[in-house]
């Protein structure tokens, strides 16, 4: 089959779009607010774009806590969600008023970085400390804007739990990671962890 985008006349049940770049990885985005409250949510348009700098990205479909946040004070945490915390994840991205602290709501331990003031998730396995380098508002063809607000970071330090560390590495069949699939659906990168070796030439 085949379908443009400017119509988007698939003729599915859902649009397929989000279902073909999968796996993503989730972003467990925590900020705190000028006012001093704390925000925590899920962003599953998340990845890193940078090894040097380390610079990793969130993008939100429309402005939300998280993006107005980081944007207003500079910094972010991002978490690890693995496989033992997605009931707490799923419970974080509830549709609540500024102000209302997800972690309190998933039942979660907000633990402040070492070098950024904003909350990560103390049960997390890993968790990133980011300074905002930019925010865009991406365009379109024809300069169309789009909605979504695009949020980059710098890395700034990483908290790792040794329980997934085994000979010098972290272990994902232990890290358990959560990916966002498409449509609901979910998998974790720990059921079927396997190498490979890129070609030398």
């Amino acid at each position: 089959m085949f379908y443009t985008t400017d119509l988007n006349q698939h003729g599915l049940a859902h649009d397929p779009f989000k279902a073909i770049v999968a796996p993503r990885p989730i972003g467990w985005i925590g900020t705190k607010g000028r006012d001093g409250s704390l925000n925590l949510s899920p962003y599953s348009f998340f990845n890193i774009v940078s090894d040097n700098p380390k610079i990793v990205m969130f993008s939100s479909s429309t402005p939300k806590h998280s993006s107005r946040n980081a944007e207003e004070t500079g910094v972010f945490t991002a978490s690890l969600v693995s496989r033992n915390l997605i009931e707490p994840m799923n419970a974080s991205s509830a549709p609540v008023p500024y102000g209302v602290n997800e972690f309190d709501l998933a039942g979660l331990t907000p633990k402040f970085g070492e070098l950024v003031d904003a909350p990560y998730v103390a049960e997390a396995y890993a968790a990133l400390e980011c300074k905002v380098t930019e925010v865009l508002r991406p365009k379109g063809l024809n300069e169309t804007m789009s909605e979504s607000v695009i949020v980059f970071g710098q890395v700034v330090g990483i908290h790792i739990s040794e329980a997934i560390l085994r000979d010098g590495r972290i272990d994902m069949g232990l890290a358990k990671p959560v990916a966002r699939m498409g449509y609901m659906d979910y998998a974790d990168g720990g059921s079927d962890v396997f190498q490979l070796q890129r070609p030398t030439r």
